[in-house]
């Protein structure tokens, strides 16, 4: 299996399936500080980042808003006073796809930079 984060998007709509069970197991091995939850029966993917302070919470926020726009692929993101909560899923198929495992490896290594900043 390719390498998540090098991976690009694919255009998802309403009617796709989403990731089989083992599918989604083996997609998460790659991205394994992802949980995977459950909210309204949709299936998504969540991690909690911790920051110093505000700044650098808010410039990650921005890093991985501007890769979701660049993807074309839009998480949910959750700014706190040093923490982000980012939650991905794929809203037109009300569950997990590619597109959201390739989307949380983007997401660790613009967290894994931006640490090294901090």
């Amino acid at each position: 299996m390719a390498e998540l984060g090098q991976m690009k998007c694919e255009v998802c709509r309403g009617g796709v399936p989403t990731v089989t069970e083992a599918e989604g197991r083996e997609l998460h091995k790659q991205v394994p500080d992802w949980g995977v939850i459950e909210v309204d029966k949709i299936g998504r993917l969540e991690r909690h980042f911790k920051f110093s302070d505000f700044e650098h919470a808010l410039s990650f926020t921005n890093l991985v808003g501007a890769a979701a726009e660049e993807e074309g692929h839009h998480p949910a993101l959750l700014t706190e006073w040093g923490s982000v909560t980012v939650t991905w899923w794929s809203h037109e198929i009300g569950g997990l796809h590619k597109n959201d495992f390739i989307m949380a490896a983007k997401t660790d290594a613009i967290f894994e930079k931006t640490v090294g900043k901090s």
